[in-house]
This record gives structure tokens, C-alpha cells and sequence, in this order.
């Protein structure tokens, strides 16, 4: 049974109020950087991200330097990663489409994020809320898998049903702070096997309500 609004709502605050300075944990400098960790970070920890990077910022530190590398050049600095490969391919293009097309600068606009190689909706929306702060709300593990476990949505949502029912629970002015605070909540406390959820009552009190 999923939650009216009002329950959910509760819920997401309360896992907000958990972890209130919650910070992206993906190391970056600038928009380019962002972009490039955000790619890297998928079926990947953000911790295995942050060891590669680096090296990688060092060796290819803007849209030209990595345009020009090679696909084994790029790789080598990511082979620790999952998917490496498919990466390395993807980030070189995209570098080149940065250049051929938005001036070697990283767009702001969902839709010429998503032209990238490489960039799918949740990286388009990441690189939007965290980089440009443009409200926007990224589905990521995680947060499928606490909004399904805490009956916000329905278990066969897909992430795109994720993301609207959390545009519509939550105001705009939110979404980044539901989204961080959600990845640290899914991290320590609704692991994917024997979650603690249970361990936080405030989180199902719905008396005032």
C-alpha cells in the first residue's frame, strides 16, 4: 500500500532531519569535473570515483586535454572501475561533443546534458541540481530503494515514477537535500539485506498528521 502524500512527506523529512548537512560525496572542482565523476560513479562507490579522479584530472584537466586522449589512455586511469572501458569511450566523445558543440563548456539544460555521450537522466540531473543548483531531483540505487521499501511508490516503479512522485511530494527548494540525505540513509541505515529503518520510530510516526 503506498502512502498518501501527507505520510510521505513525513517520511522524507524525517530522513532529511537525520543527516541535514549531507554533502554530494563525489570529489570535484568545476562543472567539467562534476560531469566526469557523475559519469564514472554508475555501478561504481563514489569512494572507487574519488581514488580515479585524481590521476584523471590531472591527466586530462579540461574538455580538449581528454578530447585528445586516446580510449587506452583514458582507461588507464579508470581500470579499477566497473565498465572502464565502456567509460573511457564514453568520456572522450562527450569531451569532443563539448567542444564541437556547447564551446568546451558543460550545459546546463536536461536536454543538452542528455545529447552527451554517456549521460543518461540521473547524471543529467545530478549535474543540474549539484552543479548549476537548477532544482531537479536524480534516482539513483538508493533512492529506489528506499522510497519502494518505505511505501512511497509502488514496488514495480520505475526510477522516472521515483523521480515524480518526489517532485510532487517534496517543493523544489528540497529535492537536492531529499536526494543527498537519502544516499547517506541508504548507505548506513536501509541497507539493500537487513535494513535498520526499524531503529528509527520517528520515521512511522504519523500521529500529527
Amino acid at each position: 500500500m503506498v502512502l498518501s502524500k501527507k505520510r510521505a512527506r513525513k517520511v522524507l523529512e524525517e530522513i532529511i532531519a537525520l543527516f541535514p548537512d549531507a554533502k554530494p560525496s563525489l570529489d570535484f572542482t568545476n562543472h567539467f569535473e562534476l560531469l566526469v565523476a557523475v559519469m564514472l560513479s554508475a555501478q561504481t562507490t563514489d569512494a572507487a570515483v574519488n581514488k580515479a579522479t585524481p590521476g584523471l584530472f590531472a591527466a586530462f584537466p579540461t574538455p580538449q586535454a581528454m578530447s585528445v586522449a586516446t580510449e587506452g589512455e583514458i582507461a588507464s586511469h579508470i581500470s579499477h572501475l566497473g565498465l572502464y572501458r565502456n567509460k573511457a569511450k564514453f568520456l572522450k566523445k562527450c569531451a569532443q561533443q563539448l567542444l564541437d558543440d556547447f564551446d568546451g563548456q558543460v550545459p546546463q539544460t536536461r536536454e543538452e546534458l542528455e545529447s552527451l555521450a554517456g549521460v543518461g537522466r540521473k547524471t543529467a540531473n545530478v549535474v543540474m541540481s549539484v552543479g548549476f543548483g537548477i532544482p531537479a531531483f536524480a534516482v539513483d540505487t538508493h533512492v529506489e530503494r528506499i522510497c519502494k521499501h518505505h511505501d512511497i511508490v509502488k514496488k514495480s516503479a520505475t526510477p522516472l515514477e521515483v523521480e515524480k512522485r518526489i517532485m510532487d511530494i517534496l517543493p523544489p527548494e528540497q529535492w537536492l537535500a531529499a536526494h543527498q540525505a537519502m544516499i547517506y540513509f541508504g548507505r548506513a541505515i536501509c541497507h539493500p539485506k537487513n535494513p535498520e529503518c526499524d531503529q528509527y520510530p520517528q520515521l512511522y510516526d504519523f500521529s500529527n498528521l
